[in-house]
């Protein structure tokens, strides 16, 4: 698949090998075609994470400088649009760097890579579903 936007959770489990979600990531990754877009909230958010988990938060940084990731939002030129999703959704809450996402859906119509399931709520420009690529739902039962 060509364009997609990248949330915190698969950037952080791919970098991550010991993540649950690390091979979900990595076949996930391999299967869509870069240049990814994402927004520097995200990329603020994955450096915490990633640091959290004793590897250099400077990964994120070396990913990026790879060319496998875009910044696809100037936050100052999508304020106002950006506040008012964080107003809309106030009561989930909306972080900033899901706004810019749902922001980014809503310029470009591409699909968000993510394992937030507050995605699920938010819609484009106040109604359109977006489109999701997540991992698959746990099976908590055996089928016959």
């Amino acid at each position: 698949m060509r364009g997609v936007l990248l949330d915190t959770g698969p950037l952080v489990a791919y970098l991550h090998r010991r993540d649950t979600y690390h091979e979900w990531a990595r076949a996930t990754f391999d299967e869509l075609v870069p240049p990814f877009l994402t927004c520097e909230p995200v990329l603020a958010e994955t450096s915490f994470l990633v640091a959290r988990t004793h590897l250099p938060a400077s990964r994120v940084l070396e990913y990026l400088s790879g060319g496998g990731v875009r910044i696809g939002l100037r936050l100052d030129d999508e304020l106002a649009a950006v506040r008012a999703l964080m107003d809309r959704y106030a009561n989930v809450p909306m972080s900033l760097a899901d706004a810019c996402l749902v922001r980014l859906a809503e310029m470009t119509s591409l699909p968000i890579c993510t394992l937030d399931s507050d995605f699920k709520i938010y819609r484009a420009c106040g109604r359109r579903d977006l489109e999701l690529i997540t991992p698959p739902a746990p099976r908590f039962f055996h089928e016959p």
